[in-house]
């Protein structure tokens, strides 16, 4: 099955200094039939205005990855970690048995990010946080992975739960797969361009929901940027 969900369709807040748009049930928007997809619970497309940003709030039992498109994102939280993160780059937060984190936008321009929530194989834990750079042009025509709770993945952020967080970066004609298994659950979005999947045409910031697949092909009609996370 491959289910595309446009843009248009999420859920969306705009808040001012924060234009929210959610690709699952999340804060005052419902969708009984977008709650989760597998372990993947939230996916949002946020974009925060200059000088701006998340007070410092709390979080537990959930493992946070936040992919950052354009600008940077700073962040601090009460186990005293603090780093800005930038465009391209991935921070990872495992909240464990609770945490305080707040995340800002210090730049003098928006920054653009995707929020990822998936639920971790076992509640509690101690927390942490850990960021890190992933140069987009390592990237290029493949898929890179960026954040695994995969035993064997090295050299990449580590997430406590059954799921994978990949980027690839792709020229218009291009073709990329990824090998998964039919049971899991794939959930692709273009941060830019355009892209097939499959049958399915899935424009820039759409999400495209995968499962019952062995084999994930996806060929770029425009340049692209994509964000894709395989989870159980």
């Amino acid at each position: 099955m491959i289910e595309l969900r446009p843009f248009a369709t999420l859920g969306a807040a705009n808040h001012g200094w924060l234009d929210a748009h959610h690709h699952f049930a999340f804060a005052d928007y419902h969708d009984s039939d977008r709650v989760n997809w597998g372990r993947l619970r939230v996916w949002n497309d946020d974009t925060i205005a200059p000088k701006s940003g998340f007070p410092a709030h709390p979080h537990r039992d959930m493992e946070i990855v936040t992919y950052v498109r354009t600008g940077a994102i700073t962040h601090r939280d009460s186990l005293g970690n603090e780093g800005r993160t930038g465009a391209g780059d991935v921070q990872v937060m495992s909240a464990g048995s609770g945490i305080q984190h707040a995340e800002f936008n210090l730049e003098d321009e928006p920054t653009t990010l995707f929020q990822i929530w998936i639920l971790p194989d076992q509640r509690g834990g101690t927390p942490s946080w850990g960021a890190r750079p992933f140069p987009r042009d390592a990237r290029d025509g493949r898929f890179v992975t960026l954040a695994s709770g995969f035993t064997g993945d090295t050299d990449v952020l580590p997430i406590r739960a059954d799921a994978r967080v990949l980027g690839a970066t792709l020229k218009a004609g291009e073709t990329v797969t990824y090998d998964t298994r039919a049971d899991r659950h794939a959930y692709l979005v273009p941060a830019t361009g355009r892209v097939q999947v499959g049958e399915v045409e899935a424009q820039a910031r759409d999400g495209v929901a995968i499962t019952g697949l062995e084999t994930i092909t996806v060929t770029a009609l425009e340049d692209a940027e994509l964000v894709l996370v395989d989870a159980a």
